[in-house]
């Protein structure tokens, strides 16, 4: 059973109110949109109060090309991305003493925000004392399922390499994909929920030197879901200018009607029931999603909770979302033998859940 040792998470450093974040919008959005002040409750009604961007606010008003996006995107997920990793090496408070760099055996670099080859983590692996055999895995285009699958393949390496000491790296700066000139209701929906983030974990294998001092969440099992002919449901339309967000209003509902089957199956097949399961580590792709998953799951707001504050001071970072959400359950020290799910969605239509046992 691999272990979760250690999660960081590393903020951008302009953090954007709400309130800001609407005035930017309608001062771009209000000759467009006959209905903006209709149209901009979106913002009020998502629950968030803030979040955290790569680049001033006042940087995302102009015009900038898919170029230049796509540098600061590679410079930034290089500077963020190295920053989390020290962190999660460290523990704070995690860990019982400081992993090394040249311990790691592998690294999972999860992101679906920008463009790089060499990719991100090999471009840190020059800045950061990493043995030059490191296994490098990057994972491209899961979105918001992307943290959830990273770890998912951690777990994998970890059973197939048992002393294996394995990161995983999510990157996402969603705010460099904004089209300032995308008048489409799904940019505007996009603008009000999503954010820049980075999150880091540790997964070691069974025969791992790392031991703790006290309990963290083992990795039971795992499975994947695709929902075939969906690829409209949420994802990026790439075109010359950038990415271009696809993100239907239909999400909520779709939640509502598979994920309940999709979740008993998997518990099923662990033999567990739902009540069994402590703690609900789900990624927060907005308001009307945790909805859905309390109505699909039959769950009170209670499990959500801690998903819903990280929404609300962070908003929708994308994949290193429901590594915050983790962190936070972490944090809390749960009892030894306490099951928890953890659970997120992404383009394909697509899903990822993982059962945990605290150990």
């Amino acid at each position: 059973m691999p272990k979760i040792q250690s999660v960081s998470t590393f903020e951008p450093p302009f953090e954007v109110k709400q309130e800001a974040a609407v005035e930017l919008t309608r001062s771009l959005f209000s000759e467009k949109f006959k209905d903006i002040e209709r149209l901009l409750r979106v913002f009020q009604n998502g629950d968030i109060e803030k979040r955290d961007v790569c680049m001033p606010l006042d940087w995302y008003g102009k015009h900038h090309d898919f170029e230049e996006r796509n540098e600061l995107y590679i410079a930034h997920a290089v500077e963020f991305g190295a920053a989390a990793i020290r962190k999660c090496l460290v523990g704070e408070g995690m860990l019982d003493g400081p992993v090394a760099e040249r311990e790691i055996d592998a690294i999972f670099f999860i992101s679906s925000t920008g463009l790089a080859t060499p990719s991100i983590e090999a471009r840190i692996m020059n800045r950061l004392p990493f043995r030059d055999d490191v296994k490098r895995i990057p994972i491209w285009g899961l979105g918001c399922a992307g943290g959830a699958a990273g770890i998912s393949r951690a777990f994998e390496y970890c059973q197939a390499f048992p002393e294996a000491k394995v990161l995983v790296l999510a990157v996402e700066l969603c705010s460099l994909t904004f089209q300032k000139d995308d008048y489409t209701k799904s940019n505007l929906v996009g603008v009000s929920l999503f954010s820049d983030g980075v999150a880091c974990a540790l997964i070691t294998g069974d025969q791992s030197s790392i031991s703790s001092s006290h309990p963290k969440p083992a990795i039971l099992s795992t499975t994947s879901k695709m929902m075939p002919d969906s690829e409209d449901v949420m994802g990026w339309d790439i075109k010359n200018n950038g990415l271009y967000v696809v993100f239907s209003k239909s999400i909520p509902s779709i939640i509502t009607n598979w994920l309940g089957p999709f979740v008993h199956e998997f518990l099923d097949r662990n033999a567990l029931s739902q009540k069994e399961i402590t703690h609900f580590v789900a990624h927060p792709g907005g308001k009307k999603v945790l909805q859905a998953y309390e109505e699909a799951l039959h769950f009170d707001s209670t499990k959500t909770e801690i998903s819903r504050n990280v929404l609300r001071q962070h908003g929708n970072m994308s994949s290193p979302t429901v590594l915050y959400v983790l962190k936070e359950f972490m944090n809390q020290s749960p009892s030894k033998g306490e099951y928890g799910l953890m659970a997120a969605l992404g383009p394909g239509f697509c899903g990822e859940l993982l059962l945990l046992r605290w150990e």
